[in-house]
């Protein structure tokens, strides 16, 4: 029995030894076929990481490409600006070159000109300095003449003082007393005849005399109250305002109706038209255009319709604000649109919205201090004069205009014949009538008003006072009227009456040699005889 058993082991040792050399063996094929697979893997996971670098290294090179592509178009486009700038400022030079080559060429042809003109001057001098000496020698001859004259004159003086028994001096006196009595009984009496044939043509001469101021003075005037002025930073500015063949200036003058003028004044631009709302809003018009800097006809009617549109928003907030300062209340939008037109328009080159306002107060105060209605008043004032902004061609009198207008509105008929009144057109129903006319003529009047500083006006009264006062006579003088009439007070014991004619005369001859004033003045000298005598 023992045998069999350690056969048995023996068996069973043999079997374990046998079954570990065949798993032995079979671990080593798997783990040789693992690690072929994983070769296999890793050739594979390599030869897709080859794959994704060559996908990505194409990648960056479109990349770099497109990069190098667009870096090389901006770098052109850039080279090409600058090209462009370089290109612009050499014309710029070759212009400025061409203009100092110009500038050189005027300058030796005015040296030219002036060698010239140096040239005869030395030969007018030449010719002058022989006809001085031509001239001393005839004053020389002249003086001998002149010499052998006097020498005759004292022998024939001293003869005549020998047969009359009088000196030459004696003689003299009283030829010059008999001559002077004599010339001033002529002249006088010449004085009276001129003066009353002036009164009899006073109305012919006085047209002329007006016919005549007009012509001297309605151009000058003209141009001042129809000319704006627009101020530039630089000439340069003109040829945009000028445009290409004219057609800015020609679209900007057709969209405002006025007239541009662009000429060789310094850093300014002329604007030349009769409605001084036109004339504003080109002024406007032109310096919106000049900030913008696009000037073209399109541009051009774009900002003068927007300009327009802001001159009536400001015309109507003119004339709100006006009637609101004034306290007015119930006026017609449309007279307020007016009345803000007032602000654009000169009378006698007074603001007629300020000589407007001035007159309402003062209206407003006379009839207050009258005991009528301030307020009617004050509201006759605003619109005395509202006829002369009526944009429409009339034939009336701008009185009735304005007066027409008031009816047209409904204002009270105690301002509507005020407003028709106050030139006389029509006969005055109210009281508020001649308050309006009166205070019209004072607004008008009145020192300063109407082109005349207030010390220049002063000035011209005492200069006149002071040249009647330097006359023998005169004990006082004057200036009334607004100096329209010089009053002399005269010595009655050293002026005669017919002397007192002749004193008007010779003031007035002086005032108008010496002194410079608008219209006429009237000179008038008044002679006082007093007796007086006392009861003791």
């Amino acid at each position: 029995m023992d045998i069999p058993v350690w056969i048995a082991i023996l068996a069973l040792l043999a079997g374990g030894g046998l079954g570990l050399v065949i798993g032995r063996r079979t671990m080593a094929d798997t783990h040789a076929k693992r690690e072929q697979e994983a070769e296999e893997k890793a050739a594979a996971i390599l030869k897709n990481a080859e794959q994704q670098a060559e996908t990505i290294k194409k990648e960056r090179m479109l990349e770099a490409k497109d990069k190098y592509i667009r870096l090389k178009a901006e770098f052109e486009e850039t080279t090409s600006q600058k090209r462009n700038l370089l290109q612009q400022n050499e014309n710029k030079l070759k212009q400025r070159e061409q203009q100092l080559a110009q500038q050189a060429d005027q300058q030796r042809t005015r040296d030219q000109e002036l060698n010239q003109q140096r040239n005869e001057i030395n030969q007018q001098r030449n010719t002058l300095n022989q006809q001085n000496d031509a001239l001393a020698k005839r004053r020389e001859d002249v003086d001998r003449r002149q010499q052998e004259a006097d020498t005759m004159l004292a022998e024939q003086v001293a003869q005549l003082e020998r047969i009359a028994g009088l000196s030459a001096d004696q003689a003299r006196e009283q030829l010059i007393d008999t001559l002077k009595a004599e010339a001033e009984t002529r002249a006088s009496s010449y004085v009276k005849n001129i003066i009353e044939e002036a009164k009899l043509t006073a109305t012919k001469e006085a047209k002329k005399v007006v016919i005549e101021t007009i012509q001297r003075t309605a151009t000058e005037h003209a141009i001042e109250n129809c000319v704006s002025v627009f101020n530039i930073e630089s000439d340069d500015v003109k040829g945009k305002v000028i445009g290409r063949e004219g057609r800015n200036i020609r679209a900007l003058e057709a969209a405002t109706g006025v007239e541009i003028i662009v000429d060789d004044t310094p850093e300014a631009i002329i604007i030349s038209g009769f409605d001084p709302v036109r004339r504003e809003i080109a002024r406007l018009s032109l310096h919106r255009l000049v900030q913008d800097g696009r000037i073209h006809p399109a541009r051009i009617e774009e900002i003068v319709a927007k300009t327009r549109k802001n001159i009536e928003d400001e015309i109507v907030e003119i004339g709100e604000r006006t009637v609101i300062d004034l306290g007015i209340h119930g006026l017609h939008p449309e007279l307020i649109k007016m009345v803000g037109r007032m602000r654009f328009r000169s009378s006698y080159g007074q603001n007629l919205l300020q000589h407007s306002r001035e007159v309402a107060k003062l209206c407003a105060t006379m009839a207050a201090e009258l005991g009528l209605n301030a307020k009617l008043a004050k509201r006759a004032g605003l619109l005395h004069d509202i006829g002369k902004v009526w944009p429409e061609e009339a034939e009336l009198p701008h009185a009735i205009l304005g007066m027409e207008l008031a009816k047209k509105y409904k204002e009270n008929p105690e301002v509507i014949n005020a407003i028709g009144a106050h030139h006389d057109e029509i006969e005055m129903t109210s009281m508020i009538s001649p308050i309006v006319q009166v205070c019209d003529a004072v607004s008008g009047s009145r020192p300063g008003a109407r082109r005349e500083m207030m010390e220049s006006y002063i000035k011209r009264l005492k200069d006149l006072e002071a040249l009647a006062g330097g006359f023998p006579g005169v004990t006082k003088c004057y200036a009334i009227q607004a100096g329209r009439e010089l009053r002399i007070m005269v010595d009655a014991d050293h002026i005669s009456d017919d002397r007192a004619g002749a004193l008007s005369y010779e003031i007035s001859q002086k005032i108008e040699k010496e002194m410079q004033y608008p219209g006429q003045i009237k000179v008038t000298v008044i002679r006082e005889m007093r007796a007086v005598a006392y009861a003791k």
